[in-house]
């Protein structure tokens, strides 16, 4: 799936710094921000890049784990136990380093399938000849789902502040 590449206003990622106090900065727009909006982001496939305030270190990769940590534990579990378990097993293996490849390329063609088959669904009910009325049902249920659960849609619209 190629990403949307939503940049920062110069054209290159958002940069976030991370302070010693654990505190989040969007240089954007000049506020602090939660680990909650950077899930925002992710999900609205804006590009960021998260760097260590003091080191200028691309920590990137630690803050995503992060939130995924939190989701997990937040009731949100996604990931099974024995899926966890595998991933760790591949840590110092001679395969480790096609497993990222793997992964990305698994959640890649996920999105694609689950992108195709809700075309699929759409376009097999909005075909018929109540179809009108069904393309203005599935619009205000979206408005309806964005408004209830922001993120969940997908939009390629960049946050600008907490």
């Amino acid at each position: 799936m190629a990403k949307a590449n939503r940049n920062g206003g110069d054209g290159g990622p958002v940069i976030i710094k991370k302070y010693a106090n654990r505190r989040l900065y969007n240089t954007q727009s000049s506020k602090y921000i939660t680990l909650d909006f950077l899930a925002e982001l992710t999900r609205k496939d804006v590009e960021f890049q998260v760097l260590d305030a003091k080191t200028g270190d691309d920590i990137t990769h630690s803050v995503l784990t992060q939130i995924i940590m939190e989701e997990e534990t937040g009731g949100q579990g996604m990931l099974p136990v024995s899926f966890l378990r595998q991933i760790i097993s591949l840590y110092g293996d001679s395969m480790q380093g096609m497993v990222p490849q793997f992964l990305e390329g698994a959640m890649d063609n996920f999105r694609k399938n689950q992108r195709q088959f809700q075309d699929a669904i759409e376009t097999a009910i909005t075909a018929g000849p109540f179809g009108g009325i069904a393309k203005q049902n599935l619009e205000m249920m979206r408005a309806a789902r964005d408004a209830l659960i922001p993120g969940l849609s997908g939009s390629k619209k960049a946050l600008r502040g907490n």
